[in-house]
């Protein structure tokens, strides 16, 4: 290849991996959020967000996992403000999510300060004994950090607790239907804030992936908009945990082959335009497919997604 350049299955399948748990932790949140009714916009604000706190907690405490769980909180927090605004206040889901995005850039910047050019020793591998010698499989799943074991178990996890458990079938009716719910005895003010905060949680939890796990530094506008893609991820993959996995790699693919092929001599503003071009792609092809009677009919799509719940 040229220049002596090798890029093994193995290596590039690892990378493909580190960069997909990024996506997959924040859209399985918002995932969440979405089938109990609630958009949030603000996930690149909550992930950005996330990501300065966390690193700078663990920088303080010089604890990854304080550094971690400070990087949940921060998301959660913001998304109890959305909540307040969108549930408690029935303001629109739309502005309250950009003007989140907004709030969290600007609150980055105020956790981040001093932090920019400082090392961190980020989240080492830990290979799962008998499964990470398996030849190529191996090191690409199962020879990684604890974040990206996280992500394996919360897709299984979350497609139990949605499709299989009464508290799933809380949040998926209230997503549905919030005064059916309602009638039959469930808190929907209740379910629907929770459900955000969880949203929330997972988004600072992807950031704190970021800059403790996947880029161990820290620097103004370090999500370079990824977050945007998270809630195209969350369409893409049809509100359902399996579908946000599926998504959440492939646009981790192309996350990782835009770098991998530069060396290659692709132009550099046509790989740095995939990302945002897979988006675009997959949202028209939904679109499209979203229109035949067939796929509208198993379509996981909230019908109360951005309507207010009222009483009266």
């Amino acid at each position: 290849m040229k220049g002596g350049y090798v890029v093994t299955i193995e290596q590039t399948g690892s990378q493909i991996v580190i960069a997909a748990t990024f996506f997959l932790i924040p859209t399985l949140g918002e995932m969440v959020s979405e089938r109990s009714g609630i958009l949030n916009l603000g996930v690149e604000g909550m992930v950005i967000s996330g990501a300065a706190g966390a690193f700078a907690a663990a920088h303080i405490t010089g604890s990854l996992w304080i550094g971690a769980f400070v990087g949940a909180l921060v998301g959660g927090v913001l998304a109890l403000i959305h909540a307040i605004v969108t549930i408690t206040f029935k303001r629109n889901q739309v502005v309250s999510g950009i003007s989140l995005t907004i709030l969290g850039a600007g609150l980055s910047s105020i956790l981040g300060l001093g932090l920019i050019g400082v090392p961190i020793v980020p989240f080492g591998p830990v290979a799962i004994p008998g499964l990470s010698v398996i030849p190529v499989i191996g090191p690409i799943f199962f020879n990684k950090n604890l974040l990206v074991y996280f992500s394996y178990v919360m897709v299984p996890v979350l497609w139990f607790f949605l499709f299989k458990t009464r508290y799933g079938l809380m949040i998926r009716s209230v997503g549905e239907n919030p005064m059916a719910a309602y009638t039959q005895g469930v808190d929907v003010v209740r379910v629907r804030y929770l459900s955000v905060i969880f949203g929330g949680m997972m988004c600072g939890l992807g950031g704190a992936y970021l800059t403790l796990a996947w880029i161990p530094m820290w620097v103004e506008g370090i999500t370079t908009a990824r977050g945007w893609i998270v809630i195209a991820l969350v369409v893409v993959g049809l509100w359902h945990p399996a579908g946000a996995f599926v998504g959440s790699y492939i646009f981790g693919a192309f996350d990782v082959l835009r770098y991998t092929f530069q060396p290659l001599g692709v132009p550099t503003a046509f790989l740095n335009m995939l990302p945002s071009m897979s988006t675009i792609l997959f949202l028209v092809i939904w679109g499209v497919l979203l229109n035949m009677q067939k796929v509208k009919s198993i379509v996981g799509a909230p019908s109360s997604l951005c309507v207010p719940f009222e009483t009266e």
